[in-house]
């Protein structure tokens, strides 16, 4: 086992302004350190278009379709998720979920818009179209949660992004049945919380990611944007926190990312 395996950047933003121009670029940096490919993610109905624009242009691309809870003000046109979902690029709905860190947009329209697409989903789902979901929840799980069991979309299926949490939020979303991701976080001198919770999560339901173009991890958090590439620091510090070789971290991460992604 070495650590050559390939990985995937499971959760990024690839077109913010960040990435304008350079996306191209920023994919080829990803794979000189071995990460074959990046999902970038979806933040709003618009910007699924987007998203799937951007994946049709790169073979080691792939897209979700969603609206962000940061975003749900913007107009919400239901019917792209649909549109973009039926390509076989788009491997994923969301993100979507809760901000309660956030007073901006209010709770109150969070809520309508995540119960709005929920129902949506749901729907696309009964006609045969089903795919995973990337949960957004900070400082939101006891809101959250309940929501996503009340509907009838399956929990396993579903991956809280950006886990940033401590030991009760990760029981509480392992109880539910999702699977998690971790980004730079993890790799914070001040983020023992996240890090003590990291030992908890079966090895089967774990993935990492970037976030970028946010979250930059050590030994890189001084740079600006993050990358697809930086994504091995996210694997590496994992697999040192929990006492497994790199390799076999990674190698599992890329299982678990193929399993629950298809790619």
């Amino acid at each position: 086992m070495t650590d050559s395996v390939d990985l995937i950047d499971t959760h990024c933003h690839l077109t913010f302004p960040e990435f304008s121009g350079r996306v191209g670029e920023v994919l080829a940096n990803a794979s000189r350190v071995g990460i074959r490919g990046a999902i970038t993610i979806s933040t709003s109905t618009s910007n699924a278009r987007e998203c799937l624009a951007l994946a049709k242009s790169h073979d080691n691309l792939w897209c979700s379709a969603g609206v962000h809870p940061l975003y749900c003000d913007e107009p919400c046109e239901w019917s792209a998720l649909g549109e973009v979902g039926r390509d076989a690029k788009c491997i994923a709905w969301g993100e979507l979920g809760l901000d309660a860190f956030h007073s901006k947009p209010p709770i109150e329209q969070q809520l309508t818009v995540l119960e709005d697409q929920l129902a949506v989903l749901e729907g696309l789902r009964g006609d045969g179209l089903e795919k995973p979901v990337v949960i957004h929840c900070r400082d939101a799980f006891d809101r959250l949660i309940p929501i996503l069991r009340a509907c009838t979309l399956p929990a396993p299926r579903f991956v809280f992004h950006c886990f940033t949490g401590g030991p009760s939020e990760m029981r509480a979303l392992l109880d539910f049945g999702a699977m998690v991701s971790f980004t730079g976080v993890l790799t914070y001198k001040n983020a023992r919380a996240t890090q003590e919770a990291a030992l908890l999560p079966p090895a089967d339901r774990i993935m990492v990611e970037t976030d970028s173009p946010f979250l930059s991890p050590e030994p890189h958090r001084l740079i600006r944007p993050n990358e697809p590439r930086y994504v091995t620091h996210v694997a590496d510090k994992l697999a040192d926190l929990r006492g497994v070789k790199h390799g076999v971290m990674r190698a599992q991460l890329a299982a678990n990312c193929k399993r629950f992604f298809g790619i």
